[in-house]
């Protein structure tokens, strides 16, 4: 290597390290501010190294902790469930539709298309689902809303299958007396392992941050997810801080609630859940957006 070539590489590698360092300083800050003394933030606003550390806004989650273990489970279930499911669901629906002998596809693909453009807005699904599905107050109204239907990944994995799985072996699997089921169970999931995990950890993201569904078909808190139990937890602190008389009279000081802090400190236990499976699914996250969305 001439030195020319050392020198680009050093310059490429400082300035990927500066750029990756750079992605990492709102995380970073995020946790310091979480750390840091309510006053504190309102004097001085957020700090990579605050004046006051304090771990205040925590304590108030640990107060709830009880609460917040509860509604960890709720979330967790409700996204291995219904990320499987949808999986699931998406696969069924994204094959056939790969298949160019599909009876009717090319009016079943515009209708999907169309899904994704236009819906029936909030109302025809709030009726749909609390009085047809009778989903209300269920750990269901969690998962069920979720998986009729995000055609944008349907069709994303149905360009993978037409672009990645190999007609050939489909067709010598169809001639050997395979059925489309075992096909698709035994050839076409196999080889799709980049795709589903693409589009699991976009579901099971969407499901881990949802509070929508919870907020409009829940009324006990019983079966709130996270998300829901913090953005409530959220709202009772601006609540007291806006209400000084109501304050008093439950012993609370308005100025040393964590409003600021608590914010900070909500998201950070919201984030590190998915920090953490992050890392197994990124291999298989990149290449499968790049197969389906570059190859052709």
């Amino acid at each position: 290597m001439n030195q020319e070539s050392r020198l680009w590489q050093w310059i490429s590698h400082t300035v990927l390290t500066l750029f990756s360092l750079a992605c990492l300083l709102p995380f970073v800050l995020l946790v310091t501010s979480s750390l840091t003394d309510e006053n504190s933030i309102i004097k001085d606003g957020y700090s990579l190294f605050p004046k006051l550390w304090s771990g205040q806004a925590y304590a108030y989650i640990w107060d709830q902790s009880s609460m917040i273990f509860n509604a960890y489970g709720i979330t967790v279930f409700v996204t291995v469930v219904g990320t499987t499911v949808s999986l699931l669901i998406t696969a069924m629906f994204a094959y056939p539709l790969s298949r160019r002998d599909l009876p009717g596809g090319s009016l079943i693909a515009f209708l999907l298309f169309f899904s994704v453009l236009f819906n029936g807005g909030l109302v025809p699904s709030y009726l749909i689902y609390t009085q047809i599905f009778d989903i209300k107050n269920t750990v269901a109204a969690l998962i069920i809303p979720g998986l009729l239907m995000n055609g944008f990944m349907v069709l994303m994995m149905r360009t993978f299958f037409m672009t990645t799985i190999p007609a050939p072996v489909l067709e010598s699997a169809s001639i050997d007396g395979a059925s489309e089921f075992t096909m698709f169970l035994k050839i076409v999931i196999p080889l799709s392992l980049p795709i589903m995990a693409t589009i699991g950890l976009m579901q099971g993201l969407m499901y881990w941050n949802d509070w929508n569904n919870g907020l409009i078909y829940l009324t006990d808190p019983k079966l709130f997810s996270l998300q829901n139990v913090l953005n409530r937890l959220m709202s009772d602190i601006e609540f007291l801080s806006t209400n000084s008389s109501l304050s008093s009279r439950l012993n609370t000081n308005p100025v040393q609630l964590p409003s600021e802090s608590f914010r900070m400190a909500i998201a950070v236990i919201s984030i590190i859940p998915v920090m953490i499976a992050y890392p197994f699914f990124q291999k298989y996250f990149v290449k499968g957006m790049t197969i389906g969305a570059v190859k052709g």
